[in-house]
């Protein structure tokens, strides 16, 4: 990668030189499964990112449903299902080529947020898939994450950004909509339609 910057870092031992060693307490938090606590956070989020990593790059994607919606099959293994969505696919085929995934949780007004690290499979079983059935609809495909590592993250960068902070709200019409956006790459599609219909579309699409 060029960028023309000079001063960079390049190797493990220059990160050593810059940063400090790991408090102890960063160390003992990972862990090989979830812990009563560890749990307590899957289970009341109703939010999770979902990372994956293929031979077309990197990506990473938002996940969401009622809170509790990432199913702890056990201490060592989580469920999540796949909603319907743009049918783009990007998650799953990578998963397909490489099950490596990360997944950070997030719950609405806490500042911890919680990470897993593991491997997952795309599955098909029916009364699986059956069993995340909202308003009728049940997703295609769960993932079943097998864990590697847990970890708990602290405050830090949800404060700093100040995330869950109603004064730190950006009002919506400050960006464009989705529909100006589509229609900036499309000159012939009609944003101010798009924009006007999806509230409706979401309600009959959303599972």
């Amino acid at each position: 990668m060029t960028n023309g910057f000079k001063n960079t870092v390049t190797t493990s031992g220059q990160l050593d030189e810059l940063y400090a060693a790991p408090q102890s307490k960063a160390l003992i938090k990972e862990l090989d499964h979830l812990t009563d606590n560890y749990r307590a956070f899957v289970e009341k989020s109703p939010f999770v990112v979902l990372a994956t990593s293929g031979p077309s790059g990197l990506d990473v994607s938002p996940r969401g449903d009622p809170s509790g919606f990432v199913r702890v099959l056990d201490d060592r293994t989580l469920a999540l299902p796949d909603r319907r969505g743009n049918n783009r696919l990007d998650s799953l085929r990578n998963i397909v080529e490489d099950p490596r995934v990360s997944l950070l949780f997030m719950i609405p007004g806490v500042g911890e947020t919680l990470r897993v690290k593991g491997t997952a499979q795309i599955v098909l079983d029916e009364n699986l898939c059956q069993s995340f059935e909202i308003k009728g609809k049940a997703p295609v495909s769960v993932l079943v994450i097998s864990i590697d590592k847990v970890y708990f993250q602290c405050q830090k960068a949800l404060a700093r950004s100040k995330l869950w902070d109603p004064d730190a709200r950006i009002d919506r019409s400050e960006l464009p909509t989705a529909g100006q956006i589509l229609q900036a790459l499309d000159q012939e599609f009609d944003g101010g339609t798009y924009d006007r219909e999806y509230p409706e579309y979401m309600k009959k699409t959303i599972y």
